[in-house]
C-alpha cells in the first residue's frame, strides 16, 4: 500500500481518507482530511496525481486493484486486513431480535416518561453497546461482569452506564444491585477571557454568534440552540431563556456587539440558529476550534466545550460579586451546592485588571456595556477596571 500523503498546510501525515475526487479529464483521485489542522486536500494538489480505481473486482476470487495481479499475496493480505478490520468494527456479538426488541422498547418508554432527547439518545446507545460487547442485559451479573472488563472506561463512565442500565432494569422489572463507581470530582477549565476571544473571532459568523451568547449569557448549549427570534427584545436588548433539566427560567442584558450579530442572521426559521442537530453543532465547532488552536499555536483551546463558556461566567460573575445566590439565579439552578463549586475555581490577584477612565456619560455607558466595573470618582473622571 502507498504511503499517505504529507498535509500541504502543516506538514503532518497523519490524515484521513475524504472520499474521491473525480477531475476534468475524467480520472479519479483520493482526497484527504488531515487530523492535525482539519485542512482538506486532494491529490491533485501534489506533482504526480495517482488513479484510484471506482470499484474492486468482486467476480473472482480476489480482486487485485491499483495495478496488482489477480490472487497476488499483497492482495490476499490486504484483503485479510480490511475483513479483520470490518469484524472489529462490527464488534464483539452480533444483537438478536429480542434485544432489539427491548431497547426499542426501553427507548419509546423514555420518551413517554417526558427525559430529554439527549439522554434518550445516550442511554440507547449505552444499552446496545452492553449488548455488543457481550452482555446478556437480561442478566444483571453478565452486564456487571462486561463493565468490569472494560478498562478503556473510566470510572466515570463506568457510573454512567450503571446509572443508564438502572433505568433499562427499572423498565422491565428487573432486581439488580448496582456496582459502585463514583465519578471522580474535577474543576472545571478555565480559560482568560482573551482566549474565548480568540476563539470567538476565528469562527464562521454563525458559530460566532452562538458562542458570544453563550458568553455573555452563561446558557446551556441547547438553551441556545433552541433560542427563537421571539426570545430576543433588539429593543431593549434582552434575551429570554426557556430553560433545560428542569432550571428556572432567565432573562439577561446583552450588548450591542452581540445585538449587531443577532441582526445580522438571516431569518429563515423560528430558530435563530439553522444547525440541523446538537451533533452537527458539536461537529463544526469541533473542526473550527481545532483549526484555530493549531493557527494560534494553543493547546489550551482545544480544552474550551460549549459548557467551559457557563462555567467562565459563573466564576467571573462569583468573583465580581461575591454574592452565589447572585450566580445561582444566574445560571438557573435549583440547588445551590450545584453552584458552590464556583466559589473554588480560581484565585485571582488584584494586579489582573484593565482599567479605563470615561470622560463622558457615553464613554461610561460603553464601558459597562463592555463588562467594566464603576471604582472611584478622581479629578472629574469616573475609573473603571475590568478582570484580565
Amino acid at each position: 500500500m502507498s504511503k499517505a500523503p504529507a498535509c500541504p498546510e502543516c506538514g503532518s501525515r497523519r490524515v484521513w481518507k475524504d472520499g474521491l475526487r473525480r477531475l476534468a479529464d475524467g480520472s479519479i483521485v483520493q482526497r484527504w482530511l488531515c487530523r492535525d489542522c482539519g485542512y482538506r486536500f486532494s491529490e491533485s494538489r501534489m506533482e504526480k496525481p495517482r488513479k484510484i480505481a471506482l470499484y474492486k473486482t468482486t467476480n473472482c476470487r480476489v480482486g487485485g486493484w491499483d495495478g496488482q495481479p489477480k490472487n497476488s499475496a499483497k492482495a490476499v493480505k490486504a484483503l485479510k486486513e480490511l475483513e479483520e478490520t470490518e469484524k472489529r468494527a462490527a464488534g464483539a456479538t452480533k444483537i438478536g431480535k429480542d434485544v432489539k426488541g427491548a431497547i426499542i422498547n426501553f427507548i419509546w418508554k423514555l420518551k413517554r416518561e417526558g427525559y430529554a432527547e439527549d439522554t434518550i439518545r445516550d442511554y440507547g446507545y449505552i444499552i446496545k453497546t452492553l449488548a455488543r460487547r457481550g452482555a446478556d442485559i437480561f442478566d444483571p451479573e453478565s452486564v456487571k461482569e462486561v463493565i468490569a472488563k472494560q478498562k478503556t472506561w473510566s470510572e466515570s463512565r463506568k457510573w454512567q452506564v450503571v446509572k443508564a442500565y438502572s433505568k433499562f432494569a427499572e423498565f422491565n422489572g428487573i432486581s439488580w444491585i448496582p456496582p459502585r463507581y463514583k465519578p471522580a470530582k474535577k474543576l472545571p477549565f478555565i480559560p482568560t477571557e482573551e482566549e474565548l476571544d480568540q476563539l470567538v473571532a476565528g469562527c464562521n459568523p454563525q458559530m460566532a454568534t452562538f458562542l458570544q451568547l453563550l458568553k455573555e449569557t452563561g446558557m446551556r448549549c441547547g438553551e441556545a440552540y433552541n433560542l427563537k427570534w421571539t426570545d430576543i427584545d433588539f429593543r431593549s436588548n434582552t434575551v429570554r431563556i426557556t430553560p433545560e433539566k428542569s432550571s428556572n427560567p432567565r432573562i439577561f442584558k446583552i450588548s450591542n456587539t452581540l445585538i449587531s450579530m443577532l441582526s445580522r442572521r438571516p431569518r429563515n426559521s423560528e430558530r435563530v440558529f439553522s444547525y440541523k442537530s446538537k451533533r452537527s453543532l458539536h461537529k463544526s465547532f469541533e473542526k473550527q476550534r481545532k483549526r484555530i488552536a493549531y493557527k494560534l499555536g494553543n493547546p489550551r483551546i482545544l480544552k474550551i466545550t460549549f459548557h467551559t463558556f457557563r462555567h467562565w461566567k459563573a466564576t467571573m460573575e462569583y468573583h465580581k460579586t461575591k454574592d452565589i445566590l447572585h450566580v445561582m439565579r444566574l445560571l438557573g439552578h435549583k440547588n445551590i451546592q450545584n453552584t458552590l463549586i464556583y466559589t473554588q475555581l480560581v484565585s485571582f490577584n488584584d494586579s489582573e485588571y484593565i482599567c479605563k477612565v470615561a470622560k463622558t456619560l457615553e464613554e461610561a455607558t460603553q464601558l459597562i456595556e463592555a463588562g467594566f466595573e464603576y471604582v472611584t470618582d478622581m479629578n472629574g473622571y469616573k475609573l473603571f477596571r475590568k478582570r484580565k
